[in-house]
């Protein structure tokens, strides 16, 4: 069997959708699996809508999901000599061939078809007059002509496809298409095959708006006797409501879902399984994805996009790291986050270390970067704290009264530890009758600025007895 090689051919037109890195993924999945390639084309024959900025966002992005292709990125532009290549040889063999109809006459059969049922399309009326005649009048008129295909009228073509099943398009309903354009620019639908065909690409996977072109790209590789890929045209993906994913449900680019403070390995989990499942099971590591994905478990119908699901498996991923090394992916990402730039500023040893000792009690009650980057706020906040509505309510008279008499007990303190301050506080406690809420939430408005935290001996602990002692003192003020 012949190596297996896939790829992933955006258009950099825009950012990386989540469409676009799922299929990306897939390609990405087989081609490990089987030990082959996956390789990556940015096709940017759109000149006036491909940026270098979308390219980047593409790169960028994929990295990011730890997708890597195989050897260089091709770019379809810079293949359009060759494209013209194929197309003339289509012409020498008989193929393909010139048309001259004007604009006014294509609308003209559209209009045609429309009131007769048909589908608007070409009537291939220039099959057939090449060297006739019609030509020679057309030349001397001045017109430019473009290349067509000269596609089989007969029959059927079928396409196995691994997810779709056999799929078979009648050819009648296929016209001419379009190889080279007047102005002898290639199209789409010839750069596609010839890329993929010169890639060695053995496998495509793509989304199932494609279906159609794979019927009419394979006429471009039975007029060439070339060898048809294989193909695997995959469900688009839908927001939760059933309707096509748009943007009010999730369809933004890779680059927004770290911004958002998703972890790469959970939003390729969370992928993977969008359309794709074996059994009940949620969670794969990417050695286990790897080795279980089959086209053949991709569903047909359409996925659809959950962002409660995908919150909770980045959770559960962000529990499961290790505290360093989500550290290590927290200080990595913290730029990208809302208002991470003014906080990544302020990273220091001091702060790193505080932040290592706060992530076991800071994973534990966020499901993405941003939440643990909202809890981690007590470390950065500067003296006198801001208090949130809810920590203003807690800070009443009696609140403060408890914080004034448990201050100098801390300040006695010879181990500053969270045993110790807990020991302090539940000693207080039982001599003072208090319930220990009434005295766990003052400390935790006072030394966080919020009526939610981590674990309040933790904070005391981390903060450091100083820190700890000035935020109380404000506070009990």
């Amino acid at each position: 069997m012949s190596e297996m090689i896939t790829r992933f051919a955006p258009s950099p037109t825009g950012y990386l959708h989540i469409g676009g890195a799922r299929t990306a993924l897939f390609n990405w999945l087989l081609a490990r699996q089987q030990g082959g390639k996956m390789l990556l084309r940015i096709e940017d024959t759109d000149r006036e809508r491909s940026t270098d900025a979308a390219i980047a966002a593409i790169i960028d992005g994929m990295q990011w999901l730890g997708l890597t292709w195989d050897g260089d990125t091709i770019y379809q532009f810079a293949r359009a000599d060759r494209h013209r290549e194929v197309a003339e040889a289509m012409l020498a063999k008989g193929a393909a061939y010139k048309c001259y109809a004007s604009a006014q006459e294509l609308e003209a059969m559209r209009d045609l078809a429309r009131k007769e049922g048909r589908p608007p399309r070409y009537d291939g009326r220039w099959r057939e007059l090449g060297g006739t005649q019609a030509e020679a009048d057309a030349i001397a008129e001045g017109r430019k002509p473009v290349v067509r295909l000269k596609a089989p009228r007969e029959g059927e073509t079928v396409i196995q496809d691994k997810v779709q099943g056999e799929v078979r398009f009648p050819n009648k309903d296929l016209d001419d298409l379009i190889l080279l354009r007047s102005d002898g620019t290639p199209t789409y639908m010839l750069a596609v095959v010839v890329d993929d065909h010169d890639m060695g690409v053995t496998q495509i996977i793509r989304g199932d708006d494609h279906l159609t072109n794979a019927a009419r790209q394979t006429h471009i590789y039975q007029a060439m006797g070339w060898d048809v890929p294989a193909f695997a045209h995959i469900p688009l993906i839908h927001g939760a409501d059933g309707a096509k994913l748009s943007k009010r449900h999730g369809a933004l680019g890779v680059d927004a879902y770290r911004a958002m403070g998703y972890l790469p390995e959970a939003l390729r989990n969370y992928l993977a399984r969008l359309g794709w499942s074996q059994g009940d099971r949620e969670f794969f590591s990417t050695p286990d994805l790897i080795e279980a994905f089959s086209l053949d478990q991709v569903h047909r119908s359409p996925a659809r996009f959950d962002y409660a699901k995908l919150e909770n498996m980045n959770g559960h991923y962000m529990r499961a790291t290790p505290d360093e090394a989500l550290l290590a992916v927290f200080l990595e990402t913290l730029p990208y986050l809302p208002n991470g730039e003014t906080l990544s500023a302020q990273v220091d040893e001091t702060k790193t270390a505080q932040l290592l000792r706060s992530m076991a009690g800071l994973k534990e009650r966020a499901k993405t970067l941003v939440e643990l980057a909202d809890g981690a706020q007590f470390l950065f906040a500067q003296r006198p704290l801001t208090y949130d509505a809810k920590a203003t309510e807690i800070l009443k008279p009696e609140a403060k009264a408890h914080l004034a008499a448990l201050a100098p007990r801390f300040a006695a303190l010879a181990d500053w530890t969270a045993a110790a301050t807990e020991d302090v506080v539940r000693a207080y406690v039982a001599e003072t009758g208090a319930k220990l809420g009434q005295v766990a939430q003052p400390l935790r408005a006072a030394l966080t600025g919020r009526g939610t935290s981590p674990g309040i001996f933790d904070v005391i602990e981390v903060l450091g007895r100083d820190e700890a002692l000035g935020r109380i003192a404000d506070a009990a003020a």
